[in-house]
């Protein structure tokens, strides 16, 4: 009887999972029909930019500057054994472009702006105005989350670019003014060595992936939330794992298509 009602309960589990990944793919291309008429009003897109980028700006900033920080002391570290200190700018610049600067800015992004925006969303459906759109005529995928979506998409590359940059700078900065390593040989490896196309767009792409899938993690949550304060906030811790989850998982799908040659 018990090992009955345990394949009732796992039946019922995964039921309700498929059903909910269903839902979410319909959602999210019908977000995807609806975006037409939210660049006719760019003004939307535009602040949530503004909302979601700026003011994410600070914490990515300060962590990526930390984050090249450690590089410049780890990389310096390890390529001394090998006298091969010399390319510590290069190392610093592949780590980031390549790997850190879009996992780290989506893993930040998904603790700051995503819980804002599940968080936004939520207290919207639970004031009940979303439904007070749906009584007025207005489709509330397409003058609120539409907007939100695409703002998350066009910032993420943005603020993984500024972090990236950030980082490389903290690099130099304790890889040689603190350290000593030669500016020259520093800057030239990484001109070198950075390709343009496989590294830097490859990283775009990833940070343009992981914008899309934590925005719509966020925005999904929280127009699937319950109505009430205990629901919102357990959408936003959903938020912060499953992004997390998700960003890590497609990390690895990415750089094994990307880099695997």
């Amino acid at each position: 009887m018990m090992i009955a009602e345990q394949i009732t309960r796992l039946g019922s589990l995964i039921r309700t999972n498929v059903l909910s990944v269903g839902y979410a793919t319909r959602m999210f291309f019908a977000i995807l029909l609806r975006s037409g008429s939210v660049f006719k009003r760019f003004r939307l897109v535009r602040d949530q930019v503004f909302f979601l980028g700026n003011y994410s700006f600070v914490i990515i900033a300060v962590s990526g500057l930390f984050v090249g920080f450690v590089l410049g002391l780890q990389g310096y570290y390890t390529l001394n054994r090998y006298g091969s200190e010399q390319a510590l700018g290069l190392l610093v610049a592949l780590s980031l472009t390549r790997e850190l600067g879009p996992v780290v800015t989506a893993l930040l992004f998904a603790g700051r702006a995503g819980t804002s925006l599940t968080a936004e969303i939520g207290l919207m459906k639970a004031g009940e105005q979303l439904s007070a759109m749906e009584m007025m005529a207005v489709d509330p995928l397409s003058r609120v989350l539409a907007p939100r979506l695409w703002g998350g998409i066009i910032a993420m590359p943005i603020l993984a670019a500024i972090f990236s940059a950030v980082g490389i700078i903290g690099g130099y900065l304790v890889g040689v003014q603190l350290i000593g390593v030669d500016s020259g040989a520093f800057w030239s490896q990484m001109q070198g060595g950075v390709d343009v196309i496989k590294d830097i767009g490859n990283g775009v792409i990833k940070s343009v992936v992981f914008g899309v899938a934590v925005t719509f993690i966020a925005l999904y949550q929280g127009f699937e939330s319950k109505p009430t304060p205990e629901g919102v906030s357990l959408a936003t811790t959903r938020t912060v794992v499953i992004s997390s989850l998700t960003v890590l998982a497609l990390d690895f799908l990415l750089t094994a298509v990307m880099f695997s040659t």
